[in-house]
């Protein structure tokens, strides 16, 4: 009965946006597809893929996931640039896209302002840097100290470009002599991470709680506002010296020239689905994540701030445009 009632809501709210305008009709009549500038396994993966079961119980219809990575995320943002605004195409895309890669290449092929229309920011993503523990590390300062006496040798991932300009800065105030390796993606960290091949990387949350808990990895820091309940014991970056930087985050978006009764629509579904309190607890809270599901309007807002916030960033960190 509480799915019915959802979804005679979700379904009236759609009938009066296209009475203001849009293509009328049930909406969706066919499966949504989504756009993931990011690889499988994943923090967006992972929560797109669970969002999917919620989406067919309210909507009738499935979730397609398609994993568009590479390039800094600018080819699953070509992709869903080029994609029919109809309504049955959303993208999912990390900050980079929308915020970031401007101010680090000399030409992109789209305009991260003009080129999507916003749904919402579903959630902000906790990193945690983390040490294979056979490193022998415990906390930031011993990770400093160690690449001090072993200049040069010690590597790190890191999938998010805020969290690098954290590491440069942080290395150079420390002294610290440690390499950054690129890698595809999320899973590939966690791979490098257990294979030996990369002893510290920084990546969501959700991607090491297995580990930590089985004593494989050590977490030494969060970006989190406050000390999480999952890692009582890891100090955030706040308590390091660091308490003003950027959290990563995720945003649902779809080309540019789709309608707005569309947006509400699929805004009002992701919405309610991450709002049910099972998903909310198994899927959000319990991942380390801080769910947000802003609103269309407020969420082009908070953009423009963080470009801004982005653009003051990057004119003092010395990165070279690629």
């Amino acid at each position: 009965m509480i799915v019915l009632a959802m979804r005679f809501a979700l379904a009236s709210l759609f009938a009066a946006g296209c009475a203001q305008g849009g293509t009328a009709g049930e909406y969706p009549d066919r499966p949504v597809k989504v756009i993931l500038a990011t690889g499988a396994g994943g923090t967006a993966d992972v929560f797109a893929r669970a969002l999917a079961d919620g989406f067919q119980r309210l909507t009738g219809q499935g979730l397609i996931v398609e994993n568009r990575p590479g390039g800094q995320s600018n080819i699953g943002a070509r992709v869903c640039i080029d994609a029919a605004p109809d309504g049955y195409t959303i993208c999912l895309l990390p900050d980079e896209v929308m915020v970031l890669n401007q101010f680090l290449f000399k030409k992109l092929n789209y305009d991260p302002a003009s080129d999507f229309a916003p749904i919402t920011n579903p959630f902000f993503n906790t990193q945690v840097i983390v040490a294979a523990t056979s490193l022998g590390v415990k906390s930031m300062t011993e990770l400093a100290d160690l690449s001090k006496r072993k200049p040069g040798t010690l590597s790190y991932s890191v999938m998010s470009t805020s969290m690098r300009m954290f590491m440069d800065d942080w290395g150079r105030k420390r002294g610290s002599d440690i390499v950054n390796v690129p890698v595809g993606g999320g899973s590939d960290t966690v791979t490098g991470v257990m294979t030996g091949t990369i002893p510290v990387a920084i990546v969501g949350l959700q991607n090491w709680l297995g580990y930590i808990r089985s004593g494989m990895v050590v977490p030494l820091a969060v970006n989190s506002k406050a000390r999480l309940d999952l890692l009582p014991d890891t100090p955030t970056l706040g308590e390091l010296g660091y308490p003003n930087e950027p959290k990563q985050f995720f945003s649902f978006v779809a080309p540019a020239k789709t309608t707005r009764p569309f947006i509400k629509k699929l805004y009002e579904t992701i919405k309610t689905v991450g709002e049910e309190p099972k998903f909310r607890k198994e899927r959000i809270s319990d991942q380390g994540l801080e769910p947000v599901f802003d609103d269309p309007e407020s969420f082009t807002d908070f953009l423009a701030s963080e470009r801004v916030k982005a653009r003051d960033r990057f004119a003092n960190s010395g990165i070279e445009l690629r």
